[in-house]
């Protein structure tokens, strides 16, 4: 598992370090059961602080991507993909229903709006 933090990046560390082990798991990098570096080993390989790793840690296990089994270390969820997809399925509704009132109120059309979305979406 390779992760990479800089300090001068404008998002903090521990989401740094959360991104790309979602990013890892979710592109089938880290397999469902494959053990994590402990956070001590992490903490030293990037020349980082441990909380700022139990941090990213912990919101990991709190969002489904990882289990933490006392004593053994943490481990890649079985569950994560779904879950995740799941999650940022409702967070996209959410963005949705919002412009979607916004097109409403402004007078703009379903088509127009959907032309949006595709421009904006392949664009890169």
């Amino acid at each position: 598992m390779e992760i990479v933090v800089s300090n001068k990046a404008s998002r903090p560390l521990y989401e740094q370090i959360m991104s790309q082990i979602k990013a890892q798991i979710m592109n089938g990098e880290l397999e469902a059961g494959e053990a994590l570096p402990s956070i001590r080993s992490l903490a030293k390989s990037l020349q980082i602080s441990v909380l700022t790793v139990q941090k990213a840690y912990d919101i990991l296990q709190e969002d489904g991507f990882i289990e933490t089994t006392a004593g053994k270390g943490c481990y890649v969820s079985a569950r994560n993909q779904d879950f995740y997809l799941e999650e940022q399925q409702k967070k996209i509704e959410g963005c949705f229903n919002d412009a979607i009132e916004i097109a409403r109120t402004s007078g703009i059309p379903l088509d127009k709006l959907i032309g949006l979305l595709t421009l904006l979406y392949e664009e890169d």
